[in-house]
């Protein structure tokens, strides 16, 4: 199970205990098991929640998938800014308590 340890602008996050992640090919696949909802994170995206769960912050998370990637910044940071809201709002990913 992977751990969502970064954060938009500095807090730590993590995969919340009732969701799973496996990385099938380019794409992520998040289950809510409580839900039994299912959710496909495309190669941006992925890669995006990859370093998430590496720790990284959203600033350093928009450097290295500018340097990956050829997008505008605003869209970078408009996109992980959503991606982040989003998996708080599926309830895939919490806020660690711990920090």
């Amino acid at each position: 199970m992977a751990e969502a340890q970064g954060d938009p602008e500095g807090g730590r996050f993590r995969l919340n205990r009732d969701a799973v992640a496996q990385r099938v090919g380019e794409e992520i696949v998040l289950v809510h098991l409580t839900t039994d909802r299912m959710f496909v994170l495309n190669q941006t995206a992925a890669r995006a929640w990859e370093l998430l769960c590496a720790g990284h912050n959203a600033p350093a998370i928009r450097h290295r998938m500018l340097q990956e990637f050829d997008v505008p910044p605003n869209q970078i940071a408009d996109e992980l800014d959503h991606l982040v809201r989003w998996l708080q709002t599926e309830d895939l990913i919490t806020r660690d308590a711990d920090q």
